[in-house]
């Protein structure tokens, strides 16, 4: 790869129509739309994969439960939390799924690297962890050949919402957060320091100008996503 997506960091954004917005891209883009990854924090919210079993969702109380597109189990999302989407053609890059998954956890390994933090990735259970605990979570979506969902880092979010599921669908995982790692809390400069991993284990070449990335941009097409919004609220 050598166009460098469009990296758009969308603050804090309901979940669901964010969801609908990365369907939208999808489903609208062709062989020439350029990719794009988004940055976001999400209100808190349990998410369930395609095949989820409810039995992992414990104690949900007045946290929302969405069932959703993606792989994977149950799990939380929340202020502190930065969630990174990427929206990849992945037939243009010949690039598959393993090698995707892959690329999210080195981007954040590297990236905690940097903090001096030793951190891993398990080829039995994605994600990436520190020691035995869960900082970053994986659930991935592909669609016409493109990826949308993403990867989850646990920057300073609340951490008692995990102890409401079985964070990913394993009883008792321990969680962890950079916060507690390093001493990192803002979701922004978290971003910003991964952004430069993540392009180069992505094998994108980033530009001279910078252009590649948005600070403060909405969610593309901001009046879709309101559409969406609009659309989930009338059912």
């Amino acid at each position: 790869m050598n166009s460098v997506p469009l990296v758009k960091h969308l603050g804090l954004a309901p979940y669901e129509p964010t969801w609908r917005a990365m369907q939208r891209f999808t489903d609208d883009r062709d062989a020439s739309t350029p990719d794009e990854i988004w940055m976001v924090e999400h209100p808190p919210v349990f998410t369930l994969g395609l095949n989820a079993s409810r039995e992992h969702l414990l104690s949900p109380g007045d946290i929302p439960v969405v069932q959703i597109d993606r792989g994977g189990q149950v799990t939380y999302h929340g202020p502190g939390q930065l969630v990174i989407y990427p929206l990849i053609d992945l037939r243009r890059h010949v690039l598959g799924v393993r090698q995707l998954v892959v690329a999210l956890e080195n981007a954040i390994i590297a990236y905690c690297a940097e903090l001096g933090v030793l951190a891993s990735g398990s080829r039995q259970a994605p994600g990436v962890y520190v020691g035995a605990a869960k900082l970053a979570s994986i659930g991935l979506r592909i669609r016409r050949g493109a990826s949308y969902h993403g990867v989850a880092l646990n920057v300073s979010p609340d951490l008692e919402p995990f102890e409401r599921i079985n964070v990913c669908g394993y009883r008792g995982l321990a969680v962890t957060r950079l916060a507690d790692l390093c001493g990192v809390t803002e979701v922004r400069a978290a971003a910003e320091g991964l952004a430069p991993h993540l392009l180069r284990e992505l094998g994108f070449t980033a530009g001279g100008d910078g252009d590649a990335v948005a600070a403060g941009a909405p969610v593309p097409d901001q009046s879709a996503i309101s559409t969406d919004l609009q659309a989930v609220n009338s059912r």
